[in-house]
Formats: structure tokens, C-alpha cells, sequence
């Protein structure tokens, strides 16, 4: 089996079937990525179609000076900085953010009686609010802790996909932990059990509002994915919260499209 590196080769002679397999390999990091940043999976899909098609038409600037995937990330990270593109959730802080989760309590999911379905709609609730939280903070801060915390790149690899120090990555990397930290404590139930928000207490109010649609949940794709939730009393720490949300395949459809570019335009 090629490596990642050797199919970059062939594909910048002119492989296409070896740059089919790049986008394969690429795809999935992307868009993860992309759903943390952007947080609805339709603008993550929109975004890593772009990101793919630019780092397909740039691909004969890699180097080979650091790995293809760090390389690939400095790509996505930088479209996705400077991306003003209008997404789907508005633009939301800290404090906006605490009075939404102090409102609209219930002790029970009203909703439904069913115990397989309350935990999809719980593990909804959870992915949905903590991706949320991402959003409360800055473009900039809100990358650095989803590339050093969430996904755990170092410090010197961190800086070269974020283009900064590695003095730089810490103080940002410092202060977005501070943030989330500070947010965290004084109003996540799962993080702080004297808190008094837990996903399932925010169910019926959610539906009500629309924010979560029980018939087109937005984050569950697989029934396994409920397994997750198993994990949600055991979380021990802040970061644990963002780690055990599920790691998504990209949409078919995105791959059968960038695809179909790769076969029919000859410039690759």
C-alpha cells in the first residue's frame, strides 16, 4: 500500500487515480475540523469542498518539509481563518451563551418515553452544545484549541499549521483554556456537577425552539454513535467533554463530487 506521501507524488505527475486516493485519506480530517470551526455539518461539507479543490490545485507547493497531513491542516486552518462565507449559527459570546443555558429546564425529556431515542437526542443536545461553546470563542483562539487541546498537535507542529511561534500557539493555546475553563465550571453540569444544566434537562426546550429537530438530528450519523453517551458521566476533565464527540465521515455526496472535478478537469 502507497503512503501518503509517495500518492502526493504520483498525483503531482499526473496520477489521477492516486490524487482520488490523497482526497480519501484527507477528507475525513477536514471535515472535522471544519465542523468544529463552522459547527453546522452543511457548512462543514461546503467548506471541505473548497479546502479539498484549493489543496488539490496547490499540490505541487508541498514540499515534502513536514508531513503531507501537517501541510494539510495549515491549508484548511488558514481557509477556514479567513473564510466569510455567512454560517448558520449567528455569532454568539460567552455571556450571550450562559443566559441561553440558564433557561428552559425540565427534569425529564417530555419529548419522548422511549430510552434508545433519549439517548440520541441527549448525545444531540451534548454535540451540539459543546461545538456551541467553540463558537463563543475567537476565530483565532477557537482554532488554536481545537488544533493543541482537542486534536493534541505539539507545539512546534501546532505553530506550523497555524503559521505562528510556538511561544506564540502556547500564550494563545493558554488563554482560550482559561476561557472554555472558566465558562465550563460555572455553568456545565457534566464538568461541575454543583451546576445545574444537563443535556437532558435542555431537551424539550431545545425541540420547542427548533434548535433540535428529532426527525434531522445534525450530529448523530450512525445509531452506534449512541455508545458515546456512556461516556458523558465519565468525563473527567474539560477537554474530555469536545474529545468523546463522535469523529464524522465525510458526506458521500462531497467525495462523489470532488470526484467528479478530479476526472473532468484536466488542469490536475
Amino acid at each position: 500500500m502507497n503512503s501518503l506521501e509517495t500518492l502526493v507524488k504520483k498525483s503531482v505527475k499526473g496520477d489521477k487515480k492516486a490524487l482520488e486516493e490523497v482526497v480519501i485519506q484527507i477528507q475525513d480530517f477536514i471535515y472535522n475540523l471544519a465542523i468544529r470551526m463552522l459547527w453546522h455539518p452543511e457548512d462543514a461539507k461546503d467548506a471541505t469542498q473548497d479546502i479539498l479543490i484549493k489543496i488539490i490545485t496547490n499540490l505541487s507547493s508541498f514540499h515534502h518539509k513536514s508531513a503531507f497531513t501537517t501541510w494539510v491542516y495549515r491549508l484548511a486552518s488558514n481557509y477556514l481563518i479567513n473564510s466569510v462565507k455567512r454560517k448558520r449559527l449567528s455569532s454568539i459570546n460567552f455571556k450571550q451563551y450562559e443566559l441561553q443555558l440558564n433557561q428552559g429546564f425540565s427534569n425529564s425529556i417530555n419529548y419522548t418515553t422511549n430510552k434508545a431515542e433519549q439517548k440520541l437526542l441527549i448525545e444531540e443536545a451534548k454535540i451540539g452544545c459543546s461545538n456551541a461553546m467553540l463558537q463563543c470563542l475567537n476565530k483565532e483562539n477557537r482554532l488554536t484549541y481545537i488544533i493543541g487541546e482537542i486534536l493534541e498537535f505539539k507545539s512546534k507542529e501546532a505553530a506550523i499549521i497555524l503559521n505562528t511561534s510556538p511561544e506564540n500557539f502556547r500564550k494563545r493555546l493558554s488563554r482560550s483554556r482559561k476561557s472554555l475553563h472558566i465558562f465550563l465550571n460555572k455553568n456545565c453540569g457534566i464538568v461541575n456537577a454543583k451546576n445545574k444544566c444537563r443535556c437532558y434537562k435542555k431537551i424539550d426546550n431545545a425541540i420547542k425552539n427548533d434548535i433540535i429537530q428529532p426527525n434531522k438530528l445534525l450530529f448523530i450519523q450512525k445509531p452506534q454513535n449512541t455508545a458515546l453517551i456512556n461516556s458523558i458521566e465519565n468525563i473527567q476533565n474539560e477537554v474530555s467533554l469536545f474529545q468523546t464527540n463522535p469523529e464524522y465521515n465525510t458526506p458521500k455526496t462531497l467525495l462523489n463530487e470532488v470526484k467528479r472535478i478530479i476526472t473532468t478537469n484536466n488542469n490536475f
